[in-house]
């Protein structure tokens, strides 16, 4: 039986989707084709009529997942708010205990790294992306002024879900949360007052 391109197009979604819960999950080297297939309810014989191999799906599974990322971040408050609740749902207890539901970067960004150029230039758009419309709502004016800095923010909010993430204390990956939440808040605002200094 013949299915036709919308079809296709669907399932191509469904394998792309149910790829991100799992790499997010498991990590890409502990993610198999033949379990990335099973998890979208198919055969491996089906995965090469979507994707010439895994590294493909790998790169279009991670700029999926950061374009997801950025639409749900497009959704909260404008503003300084906006920065807050974003930083305080990134560096929460519930993200940290659902890596397979959370961000790619957190899950997978020491994979990321040793991963092949498509895929490290999909993470590169995609988290650039993130980054310019978090720099939209810190400095409305002169969002390229943020960036950098925004960018190193993110990074540190990154390695302390990661850590809070590896802890066995909860209580200590309770408070490195904390910490960091606070950290990231500081920095946010010191760049601000920067940037406007500057106007």
């Amino acid at each position: 039986m013949r299915y036709g391109r919308e079809h296709k197009q669907e399932t191509r979604q469904r394998i792309i989707e149910t790829a991100g819960r799992r790499l997010k999950k498991d990590g890409i080297d502990g993610s198999g084709v033949a379990t990335l297939m099973a998890d979208a309810g198919l055969t491996n014989g089906a995965f090469y009529a979507h994707f010439a191999s895994k590294e493909e799906l790998v790169a279009t599974t991670v700029a999926d997942q950061l374009r997801e990322q950025r639409e749900h971040l497009s959704e909260v408050a404008p503003g300084r708010a906006g920065v807050e609740q974003i930083v305080r749902q990134y560096l929460s207890a519930e993200h940290r205990d659902n890596p397979g539901e959370g961000c790619p970067s957190a899950a997978l960004l020491d994979e990321i790294g040793r991963c092949t150029d498509a895929t490290r230039q999909a993470y590169t758009v995609g988290v650039l992306a993130i980054i310019d419309d978090f720099t939209a709502r810190l400095a409305p004016h002169d969002p390229q002024s943020a960036r950098l800095k925004t960018l190193t923010v993110y990074a540190g909010m990154i390695g302390t879900l990661q850590l809070s993430r590896a802890l066995a204390d909860r209580q200590l990956a309770d408070a490195v949360l904390e910490q960091g939440i606070d950290n990231a808040l500081t920095l946010l605002d010191a760049t601000v007052v920067a940037i406007l200094e500057t106007i």
